[in-house]
Order: structure tokens, then C-alpha cells, then sequence
């Protein structure tokens, strides 16, 4: 498991608390949450999520506010200055990803168009 030297995300209270609250009342023994991206939507990438039973080398650790993120390694250029929120509105609730390298979204908010970010410049 690789640890950098600054986080690839960040999480507000909002979705700490409901990362914890997912894993809690999981079936399953859980180590924390699987952050990705996969190809699909409309505008053409997908964040996606899974419960973590085991750890897999190359995932980015995040731990923050009392849970653990693990971060797909194929994401992590598409990730890099991510802000991961929780929303509860009167029509919707759900994760919501602040992501600087997104270009466009479609007009149902499920998917995006991410490009990669330049780590060098989130370094200095």
C-alpha cells in the first residue's frame, strides 16, 4: 500500500460520517472504501465505490477523520485534489466528488470527463 507524501483526496465531516456509517452496517468485515473512476456515462467516467475486505497493493491509503479510503491506483491522476462530500438535499442524497481535473459533466450529474492531473504541480 503506497503512501504519499500529500493526500490524493480529502473528505469533509459530512462524508466521513457516512463512509462509517456505510461500513457499520456492512454485512461484512470491512477495512474501508474503494474510491475509482471506470469508463461509461455519457460523458465517458464514473466514479465508482466498493466496500474493502482486503487491501491491494498499489492502493493509495487515505485515512482521515476516523476511516480509511483506499484509492484504485489506476485513479489517482483523475483523483488528485478531490474533495469527496456527502449532500443530503430535498431531491437527492448521495456523495458528491469536487474534482479539479473534471472538464465536463453530463447534465444528470452520474457522469464526467476527467483528465489527468500533473502531480508536480500539487507537490511544491
Amino acid at each position: 500500500m503506497a503512501k504519499m507524501k500529500f493526500p490524493v483526496m480529502k473528505l469533509t465531516d459530512a462524508a466521513a460520517d457516512r463512509v462509517r456509517e456505510i461500513l457499520e452496517n456492512s454485512d461484512k468485515p470491512a477495512l474501508g472504501l474503494r474510491v475509482g473512476v471506470n469508463k461509461g456515462g455519457c460523458a465517458g467516467m464514473e466514479y465508482s465505490m466498493d466496500i474493502v475486505e482486503e487491501a491491494s497493493a498499489g492502493d493509495d491509503v487515505i485515512e482521515e477523520k476516523g476511516v480509511t479510503l483506499f484509492v484504485d491506483p489506476a485513479a489517482v491522476l483523475f483523483l488528485l485534489g478531490t474533495e469527496m462530500d456527502y449532500e443530503v438535499t430535498k431531491f437527492r442524497s448521495g456523495f458528491v466528488f469536487r474534482n479539479p481535473n473534471e472538464v465536463s459533466a453530463c447534465g444528470c450529474g452520474e457522469s464526467v470527463e476527467l483528465k489527468q492531473a500533473d502531480p508536480s504541480l500539487l507537490a511544491s
